[in-house]
Parts: C-alpha cells; sequence; structure tokens
C-alpha cells in the first residue's frame, strides 16, 4: 500500500439524543457524494456517539456526594462537576491542583473521566463518554450495513493527554469489524532481523490521523471515511477495546504518579 484515501464529511447537522446515528452518516454521505464501500473504515468523534445516546447531563441536576466535595477543594472543580467524573470511575489514578486522573468504568484512563463540554450546546451542559463504546460502534456498523449493505468498521475517537508529552491527540475508545493491531512480531526487518516488540495500534492511529480532517473547534466534521486500507488492517468480526489495555505488570508508567 502507497497511498489511502480519507474523506472529511462535510455539514454534519447537530445530534440530538435518540437520533439514528448510523442513517445520518449514510445521509451525509451520499450528500458529499460519498457512497459507502464493502471495506471502508469510519472514525466517528465521541461526542456525537454520546448526544445520540441520550450522555448528556446537566450540571444543575447533579447533587454532589461528601467525597466528590472533599475532592473538589484538592483540585478546585465544582463538586458538581467532580460527582460526574466519581459516577463514571472505577479508581482515582491521581488527584491534585486542576487534576482529576482517574481509570474510569470501561478501563480507560484518562482525565475527569473523558467528560468535558466542548462542542456541547448548554452552558451547564456536560457530554459523558458511551456507556459502551465496542457496543456502540458494533450497532453503528450493523446498521449502515442493513442501510447500505456494505461492510464497513467504525472506530470511535476521542481526545487524550499522552504521558511525558505535550498536547494531546485522537485515541479509539471502542471500535467494531477491525482488528487494533497490526503485529510485526516475528516478522523481519530490511536486513532479516527478526522484530520482537513492533506491533502497531492500528485504530490509534486512524483514529489520530482523522483529527487532522476533523478538528477540533467549529468544523462541524466528526466522519472521517478511510478508504483503501485492505492491506494494512485486519478485518475482524470479534473485537475488543480492552485488547489495548495495559496490565499493571507491563505499566512503565504506574511508578511514576
Amino acid at each position: 500500500m502507497k497511498s489511502f484515501t480519507a474523506i472529511a464529511l462535510e455539514n454534519f447537522p447537530l445530534v440530538r439524543d435518540g437520533d439514528d446515528l448510523a442513517k445520518t452518516i449514510v445521509d451525509v454521505a451520499l450528500k458529499n457524494d460519498v457512497s459507502l464501500e464493502e471495506g471502508d473504515v469510519i472514525v466517528v468523534a465521541q461526542k456525537v456517539f454520546s448526544k445520540a445516546e441520550g450522555r448528556v447531563v446537566k450540571l444543575g441536576d447533579v447533587t454532589p456526594s461528601r467525597e466528590a466535595e472533599e475532592l473538589a477543594k484538592v483540585i478546585g472543580k465544582s463538586s458538581e462537576f467532580v460527582e460526574l467524573v466519581l459516577g463514571e470511575t472505577k479508581r482515582v489514578v491521581k488527584a491534585s491542583h486542576d487534576i482529576l486522573l482517574v481509570e474510569d468504568k470501561r478501563g480507560l484512563i484518562s482525565i475527569n473521566a473523558g467528560i468535558d463540554k466542548s462542542n456541547v450546546e448548554g452552558r451547564d451542559n456536560f457530554a459523558l463518554l458511551p456507556e459502551n463504546p465496542d457496543e456502540s460502534a458494533e450497532k453503528c456498523r450493523l446498521r449502515i450495513k442493513e442501510l447500505t449493505g456494505k461492510s464497513a468498521a467504525v472506530i470511535i475517537s476521542d481526545t487524550y493527554s499522552r504521558p511525558f508529552r505535550r498536547a494531546q491527540v485522537n485515541f479509539a475508545i471502542g471500535f467494531a469489524g477491525i482488528g487494533p493491531f497490526r503485529d510485526y512480531r516475528g516478522k523481519k526487518d530490511l536486513f532479516g532481523q527478526i522484530l520482537k516488540v513492533k506491533n502497531i495500534a492500528v485504530v490509534d492511529e486512524l483514529a489520530a490521523s482523522a483529527e487532522l480532517l476533523m478538528g477540533q473547534g467549529r468544523e462541524a466534521r466528526p466522519v472521517v471515511i478511510f478508504r483503501g486500507l485492505a492491506n494494512a488492517i485486519c478485518r475482524s468480526e470479534k473485537t475488543d477495546m480492552k485488547a489495548l489495555y495495559m496490565s499493571a505488570n507491563e505499566d512503565l508508567f504506574k511508578d511514576t504518579l
């Protein structure tokens, strides 16, 4: 493979609770003169899934617990917001001024359990991550196949910070129809040496690449379609985001927090 195509869908409408997101993707694609093809990989921003699944919460409706009130004093955020985060959290990894790093109930390690209000209408409204991003991606994939007859993979992406690196990149938080890795282990390099650790997270690479077209502000391009990746990805009907999670024994950064 020497090239591939990435197509950002323009003029995507604001998504509301209960919308058929897969149908919206198909309809907007057609309006962009794009017909979905067999083998396409569709990267979708997490926020539109959260909106369609009713995962937007009004902060004024939240009643903080005692734990949230105490933690809010440490990090300098409202106790209502901290309560939102705790409701999505399995374990607090680090809490300090303006930082609340947690392991959420899906197993993702992130700041504020991925909760934020960027591109969410309403001053007091915040979007939570989908309850089960893998399940959301699979339902979207199957619905797209029902509507078009085409088998496309779906990746749900979100923006995260990285250890020891400035700024943020997009990562996959759920996916369906695509294997997460491109594994080179056991293969030879240019000089015949056996590769031992090269196992590339292609779903994260595609999520990061999609962000170049999606943007983070007023672009209104939450869907990017990748085409021509047949030789770079592995199609899979059985996928699990947990395959990307690192165990505590493997985690090189756990003792630095």
